[in-house]
């Protein structure tokens, strides 16, 4: 699937529903379970190259190992990138291409917060500009992060709609608000799922045309695993 067609199935078929993976492994269950396409989760992936999330996985490591990902499917990859680990637009838009994914997420936040809307605007508006159609952008809204309004996420997201992405992701927005961040952002939604909920489900019948499930995936199983522990001594 080319950039075009997965930017396509954002807009029409079924929604888009990606479990995050953070190795080749996980990747090819993921594909091997009739996922359209794979995401990746940036969290889970510095975990495993052992950093913590933040961004503190040097840029080079985190291409690398999404590099790998690709590498292990037949799906289309979709990469989440953090902010772009501290890589100019051109450079990070470049580097990422070259790893082969289709698509890529980036956030609107860091260390000291948000980040300055127009900054962060001007970042994606350079993505774009440099990959063309050859990536899918979904921006990422962290205002529910930071204890935000429903009126922040619309207004960031329709400015980054405008600065070139395809897709808008006000993460952890209640399932409530979604129908009005859907009808006032405009585009497609990506909603956040977890393995305790929102399913899917809810989050589609509130206007979501893609759900994904970020770090929850991998922090569920690592859960399971420690409780299994005991019974393995």
């Amino acid at each position: 699937m080319t950039a075009e067609a997965f930017r396509a199935r954002h807009h029409s078929g079924p929604a888009l529903i990606l479990p995050n993976a953070w190795d080749p492994v996980s990747a090819k269950i993921i594909a091997a379970s009739g996922a359209p396409a794979v995401a990746t989760s940036s969290g889970a992936m510095a975990r495993v190259l052992g950093y913590d999330d933040g961004e503190l996985t040097p840029a080079a490591e985190m291409l690398t190992a999404v590099a790998r990902v690709v590498q292990a499917v037949d799906v289309p990859v979709t990469a989440d990138m953090e902010a772009g680990y501290g890589l100019a637009a051109k450079e990070f838009t470049e580097r990422l291409l070259e790893t082969g994914v289709v698509g890529c997420n980036l956030e609107d936040s860091g260390s000291g917060g948000l980040t300055d809307l127009a900054q962060f605007a001007d970042y994606l508006a350079e993505v774009r500009a440099t990959a063309g159609a050859d990536l899918v952008i979904n921006a990422r809204v962290d205002v529910f992060l930071f204890q935000g309004t429903v009126a922040d996420a619309v207004t960031r997201g329709r400015t980054y709609r405008r600065a070139g992405a395809d897709c808008v992701y006000p993460i952890f927005a209640p399932v409530d608000v979604l129908p009005e961040l859907v009808a006032e952002i405009g585009g497609p939604i990506n909603a956040h799922a977890a393995p305790a909920g929102p399913t899917p489900a809810e989050l589609i019948a509130a206007g979501a045309r893609r759900v994904s499930y970020g770090t929850s995936v991998h922090s569920h199983l690592m859960s399971a695993l420690e409780g299994l522990l005991p019974s393995l001594h």
